[in-house]
This record gives structure tokens, C-alpha cells and sequence, in this order.
């Protein structure tokens, strides 16, 4: 699919949020890096983990080894894959049930370590999309962002049906809390599962059966009104629902919205571009 950034050459950057910044796949928003369209500031407390980023993306791009939460005192349950580490401890009573859990978050170390409220974070600045996996302490994030997501446009955050970690919120709550301050709930991204011990499907330990334990949920700027976004906010919404999340019907949506505020032309030609792509 081509790319949405070919409406816009005003050559703005879409400025990216990543909270546990290290991944095992592609990050969701590279082709917007590999464009030259995106600006990361991403937290990574693996100080090793947090250099490789920053090695590797360069200028203008910025990772900070940093613990992101409440500002408070707090122990990171370091475990025997980095990936899964938490301020929260692993529920491992639970994650034994399943193919697969517990063997990837065995309990290793705990470590004394202070946090940083995201709205404590100079180098921040505005934040257009924001990416967060951080085993459980989303929510916290979250609740001392607020200054951060008054401007954010796009969410895409882990969240957890089953208490994997002892104490951590769940989906529920994460929900109520973006609804409560201005988003709406558009999609899942997917759905990790297990299935339940000793069944193996396919000989796949990692395969689920009906038992869903997370997902990457999708949550955007309530598009009830938009008239309060600014038309460079309006383009970078467009640009991410078309080009990360692949919603056209969304990206159309607002490109409506764009042609309200600035008597253009876009929503047709996008409408049109895409039901030349249908036909093909």
C-alpha cells in the first residue's frame, strides 16, 4: 500500500513516544523511520539494550535507560529474558498453568530503582503517536502522562485479560482510564495466547487454543470532535491510521475533517486512490 506521507510534503515529523523501547520484531512505526518522516524519544532500562538503540537509529532519534512510572520508588523483577522484566512481580502460580509462560519469566533478581513521570521528561516535548510494552505498569504511565497524551493522537499499548504479574491493572483499567481522558477504543492487534498444560497444539508450544492473556490494544483520539486539532495535527492523524494502522476507513475520516478546516480536496482523492487499489 502506498504511503499516505505523498499528500503531505511539507516534510513534517511525526514524533514517536516508546516506552520499553526494545523489541523482537519491527517496531510498528519503521516505515515512518525509513522514510525520514519520524522522531523516536524511547525509554529502555536495559542500559546494553538502551545503547544497541541508540547505535542503530542514531540522530535525530533518542533512547534514555530510564524506569518510566509514578515517580516513585519501585523493584524491577528482573527475569531470564529481558522482554519480560516488571515493576511488578511475575504471577508465577498462574503463568505455570500454561505451555510456555513461566519458562520465559522466571524470576532472576530484584532491583531497588526510582521512576520518572513521562510529564517530568523535558526531552519529550509533543508526542503525535505513542507506543508502550511495559509488562503491566502501562497504567501508571499513563496516569502521570497526561500532559503528553493531551497531544497525542494515537495509542498503542499492551494490555493483559489474566493478572500475568501479581497486582498489575488490566485491560479494564487501562480502558477506563483513555476513555476517561479523550480516547476512544478502535482495535486489537492481534491476541497472545497459551494453551493450557499438558496440551500442545501442532507441536507448538507458543499456540493457543480459546484462552486469550494479552494484546496490543489501539486507542485514538476521540474523533467525536476534532475540531480542536490544528491542521498539521490533522494530517499526522491521517498519515498514522493509513499508514501504521492500515484503517482507511479512519484515515478518510479524518482527511474529511482536514478538508472541513481547509477547504481541500484530499478526502476525495484518497476515497478515489483507494478504489483504484480495490479494483486491481
Amino acid at each position: 500500500m502506498w504511503s499516505l506521507l505523498d499528500y503531505f510534503p511539507e516534510d513534517f515529523q511525526i514524533n514517536i513516544l516508546d516506552i520499553g523501547a526494545s523489541f523482537s520484531e519491527e517496531p510498528p512505526y519503521q516505515s515512518l523511520v525509513d522514510a525520514g518522516r519520524a522522531r523516536i524519544i524511547g525509554f529502555e532500562p536495559n542500559a546494553e539494550e538502551c545503547e544497541r538503540l541508540n547505535l542503530e537509529y542514531g540522530e535525530p532519534h533518542r533512547f534514555f535507560p530510564h524506569f518510566v512510572g509514578d515517580g516513585k520508588p519501585g523493584t524491577f523483577h528482573e527475569t531470564n529474558w529481558m522482554l519480560t522484566g516488571s515493576l511488578y512481580e511475575p504471577n508465577s502460580s498462574l503463568l505455570e498453568k500454561f505451555q510456555n509462560l513461566a519458562e520465559l519469566v522466571t524470576p532472576v533478581a530484584t532491583h531497588a530503582v526510582t521512576t520518572t513521570k513521562v510529564d517530568d521528561i523535558a526531552d519529550i516535548g509533543d508526542v503525535d503517536f505513542f507506543k508502550i510494552d511495559i509488562q503491566g505498569g502501562e497504567l501508571a504511565v499513563f496516569q502521570n502522562a497526561v500532559q503528553a497524551l493531551a497531544g497525542t493522537l494515537v495509542i498503542q499499548t499492551e494490555v493483559e485479560f489474566l493478572e500475568l504479574y501479581k497486582g498489575q491493572p488490566m485491560f479494564a483499567d487501562v480502558d477506563m482510564f483513555l476513555r476517561e481522558i479523550g480516547f476512544q477504543f478502535h482495535t486489537f492487534n492481534g491476541f497472545g495466547g497459551r494453551a493450557f498444560k499438558p496440551l500442545v497444539l501442532n507441536n507448538d508450544v507458543n499456540q493457543g487454543l480459546r484462552q486469550m492473556l494479552w494484546s496490543d490494544a489501539i486507542y485514538v483520539k476521540d474523533w467525536m470532535d476534532l475540531s480542536d486539532l490544528d491542521v498539521t495535527k490533522l494530517q499526522k492523524y491521517a498519515v498514522i491510521a493509513h499508514d501504521l494502522l492500515h484503517s482507511y476507513d479512519l484515515a478518510h475520516f479524518v482527511l474529511q475533517v482536514l478538508d472541513q478546516k481547509t477547504d481541500s480536496v484530499f478526502a476525495p482523492k484518497y476515497l478515489n486512490q483507494l478504489s483504484e487499489e480495490g479494483s486491481k
